[in-house]
């Protein structure tokens, strides 16, 4: 069995919503020109660009992603073995977009994330994001429990 987790938007918010607009307008704009197609393919990029994380519970594995387009899947595949450990680590991400106007905008996304380590506590990937600490602890109880591995 396979679960697939996404984590995060690599040009945040703002970039992924600017990356759609751009992507519409692009399509409006194709029939008159094939500058329109670059819009296109620059908005795609940046508005459904997104990274995830696979886990396959039956062959005790795990890939972290990058989804390029939204669907072209980029990682490498990583066998947990038994000294490898399991931990939560808040994330407090911070995304600022500036106008011309000179106004920022700032976006707080404060979530906690369920990390891989290897057995020297260096961080191997992010496994999952939750919005509160206790569905992260009960999150990190199952997946501790499957595959085997000791809390941090």
């Amino acid at each position: 069995m396979k679960s697939l987790n996404i984590l995060d938007k690599p040009f945040g918010p703002a970039g992924a919503s600017a990356g759609l607009v751009l992507c519409v307008v692009g399509l409006f704009t194709v029939y008159n020109s094939v500058f329109g197609f670059i819009l296109v393919v620059i908005g795609a990029f940046a508005g459904l660009t997104s990274t995830s994380t696979i886990v396959d519970f039956d062959r005790k594995r795990m890939k972290f992603t990058n989804n390029l387009f939204g669907i072209i899947r980029l990682g490498k595949w990583v066998n947990i073995q038994p000294n490898m450990k399991i931990g939560i680590r808040k994330s407090n991400q911070v995304w600022r977009n500036s106008s011309w106007s000179n106004r920022t905008l700032d976006i707080k996304n404060i979530d906690y994330r369920i990390i891989l380590y290897d057995f020297d506590e260096s961080l191997i990937m992010q496994i999952k994001k939750t919005k509160t600490q206790g569905a992260a602890k009960t999150e990190l109880a199952k997946l501790a429990k499957k595959f085997g591995l000791r809390q941090i």
